[in-house]
């Protein structure tokens, strides 16, 4: 009768964790567009160059975390691949990621096509602004 629960247990605490990477990377993009544009609302028109410059900072420092968040989330959907394919008995409710992911699965989750997809053009946009900005001055 409780055949396979172990296995179900610990997907779903496995899935729990692959939600919650999810929910922190959308909420990291959240903040970064909220950042940048209040750096640009902040920054008027009698403003120093410098403040425009500044809206790149949070820029490619959400950039880093929201690509290590989809990074672990990665992980974690590897492990939980491992452990669809184990049988009941092999469950011991590890949640060790080391093994499935090496230093150069960083860099693939920073130019990854939803890295690249949101922060690329947003750096564009930061970009528009201030060189509209300063052709105006």
């Amino acid at each position: 009768m409780n055949k396979g629960l172990n296995k179900i247990e610990h997907m779903k605490m496995i899935q729990s964790i692959i939600e919650r990477m999810s929910r922190n990377s959308f909420a990291l993009k959240g903040w970064v567009v909220t950042l940048v544009a209040g750096i640009f609302v902040l920054s008027d028109k009698d403003a120093d160059r410098t403040y425009f410059f500044i809206a790149y900072i949070p820029i490619i420092i959400f950039w880093g975390i929201d690509s290590y968040y989809l990074l672990k989330e990665r992980l974690f959907r590897k492990l939980y691949n491992n452990v669809r394919c184990k049988e009941d008995s092999q469950i011991d409710f590890n949640m060790d990621t080391s093994d499935f992911g090496q230093k150069r699965d960083y860099l693939k989750a920073v130019f990854s096509k939803s890295e690249l997809g949101f922060y690329f053009p947003l750096a564009l946009v930061a970009t528009c602004i201030a060189m509209m900005h300063l052709l105006w001055k």
